[in-house]
């Protein structure tokens, strides 16, 4: 059965009550629900060819009905950030039926939809000045001394315009109250925002959650290397704690709440 089919189904069965997919407005692939009062709009049903954080959305109608059943269209990316929103209890895996569609024919096609497909090209000047988007972090670490890694990556941070698309895109993004938007930590009205403090503001949330979507790439216009940072930021939770973000569910060691912590971090290597 096709995926129109599939979610047809899902929809008369009532195992969803929304299923969130694409569809195509003005020329344009935007995210759409679909529901049993719109069965005919599954025609214009996109599955492909368009990147966007179908689970954020989910996440946002799950906080306002959290009884609502939600199918969604999922590439790799998206299921691991299913796990991690699992884990930090923002969705209820009961209540998320997912479509797997394969976003990775081949490894070939330049920049395709999965982030771990070709990467993005870097030019000369970013080589030389900033950090190579596709550069390996311990290979950036041996090359470059403390005082190269911070002119580097403050040379990327100045570039920032503080338009916060790393941050409205990101799938894992959810604190109630953005740090931010936190005037003790980033002050309003100034542009560029005072650096490298925002970006370490927004790595820290990132530890332990991100995914490596590179939705946060993507969405920047000032084509600051967020992956890096945050796979930096992430190989350090991996080291630690033996922790990777959204393998599969299992308690995040940044989850833990209470008393007692019942987890300990792994002996790091002599």
């Amino acid at each position: 059965m096709d995926i129109t089919g599939q979610v047809e189904r899902l929809l008369k069965q009532k195992t969803v009550d929304i299923f969130l997919g694409y569809r195509d407005f003005c020329g344009h692939l935007i995210p759409h629900g679909y529901t049993l009062d719109n069965l005919e709009d599954l025609d214009n049903l996109k599955t492909s060819s368009v990147r966007y954080s179908l689970e954020k959305v989910a996440t946002h109608l799950a906080e306002k009905n959290p009884d609502l059943k939600i199918g969604l269209i999922a590439r790799d990316c998206t299921e691991r950030a299913l796990n991690v929103l699992y884990t930090w209890n923002q969705l209820k895996s009961e209540k998320i039926e997912t479509i797997d569609v394969n976003c990775c024919p081949s490894r070939t096609r330049e920049h395709a939809d999965c982030s771990l497909l070709e990467p993005k090209k870097t030019g000369n000047f970013k080589q030389k000045n900033g950090i190579d988007f596709n550069a390996d972090p311990q290979d950036f670490m041996a090359e470059n001394d403390n005082g190269e890694r911070f002119s580097r990556w403050m040379y990327e941070f100045s570039k920032c315009i503080k338009c916060y698309g790393c941050r409205n895109i990101c799938p894992v993004c959810f604190c109630p109250d953005c740090s931010l938007e936190n005037p003790d930590l980033v002050e309003p009205g100034f542009l560029p925002p005072e650096i490298p403090i925002f970006h370490l503001v927004r790595a820290v949330h990132m530890a332990g959650r991100c995914v490596d979507c590179g939705l946060c790439e993507d969405a920047c216009p000032a084509e600051i290397p967020l992956r890096f940072l945050y796979r930096q930021m992430n190989d350090i939770v991996e080291q630690v704690f033996g922790y990777i973000p959204g393998k599969s569910i299992e308690k995040s060691p940044f989850t833990i709440i209470g008393d007692k912590v019942t987890l300990e971090p792994k002996p790091m290597d002599a």
